[in-house]
């Protein structure tokens, strides 16, 4: 919760600084780097060539659902993107729920019903319902694909390959994937990914996102090695908590009265799905 929180919260000021595809790229090597130093340390052993395969397709739906997630932040606001996001953890309730067979308790129910109205609410411009049209906030669009990309593919798949392999090796195939990932598409769209102007606040902070995200992913891939999907998912997008927090005190952020009561919509729900 705490590593996704800030990193967010830094991928949002890089991302507007130098776009949300070398926001993503350099921050992911910031993070393989230090899976790698750990490995150093643990000498985890290599997964199966099946688990490498799942694990390099999770590694492709990570990449889209981080630079679409980016690319919302980019052009949206992060208090709103932020809290969006978390829908991908009803798809892996529902995955774990239907397909896995763990249980959802009673609170859960009403709390996957509290965090759709809440993302409804905070979505939705309320400008443009109130003349009869409906349309999505900016930043809103592509983080709802991201959340598909997130919560039905990427996490299911990291949650089925660590049961049965090391946590980090299976983070570092996932990283080295999508770098890789997004290395080719620039080389298609023939767009470069070097940094043209940077500073040492910059390169810091590219480096916070990456290495602020890795730990977060270790984190939640450790909790998925020892414990439900069910229960991990909802406590680590608690993220939403520190994120907003972050952009209202530093960022200034101002939010109607209508996008807070979503986002505690959703924080309420989040926290009630915990249990």
């Amino acid at each position: 919760m705490f590593g996704w929180g800030t990193s967010d919260f830094f991928a949002n000021i890089t991302s507007e600084k130098i776009g949300h595809e070398k926001a993503f790229f350099w921050s992911q090597i910031a993070g393989a780097f230090l899976i790698v130093l750990f490995m150093l340390f643990l000498s985890p052993s290599l997964p199966s060539l099946p688990l490498i395969g799942l694990t390099m397709l999770g590694g492709v739906a990570y990449a889209l659902g981080y630079l679409l997630f980016y690319k919302g932040l980019e052009i949206g606001n992060v208090s709103v993107v932020s809290t969006v996001v978390n829908l991908g953890v009803l798809f892996m309730i529902f995955i774990s729920f239907f397909l896995r067979g763990q249980k959802l308790t009673a609170l859960q129910v009403p709390a996957i019903i509290l965090i759709l109205l809440g993302i409804i609410i905070i979505s939705v411009n309320i400008e443009d319902l109130k003349k009869g049209t409906v349309s999505l906030l900016r930043g809103v669009k592509e983080t709802l694909l991201a959340t598909i990309m997130f919560g039905a593919l990427y996490w299911p798949l990291n949650e089925f390959v660590v049961e049965k392999a090391n946590l980090l090796t299976v983070s570092l195939i996932t990283k080295l994937t999508a770098v890789a990932f997004v290395f080719l598409i620039s080389l298609f769209q023939k767009r470069s990914l070097i940094i043209k102007k940077t500073s040492i606040r910059l390169t810091t902070l590219v480096a916070l996102v990456g290495i602020l995200e890795a730990i977060a992913v270790l984190a939640v891939a450790y909790g998925l090695t020892y414990g439900d999907g069910i229960i991990v998912a909802p406590v680590s997008s608690a993220l939403t908590i520190v994120t907003v927090g972050l952009a209202v005190i530093f960022l200034k952020e101002k939010l109607t009265k209508i996008q807070i009561t979503g986002i505690a919509m959703v924080i309420v729900g989040i926290i009630m799905t915990a249990f």
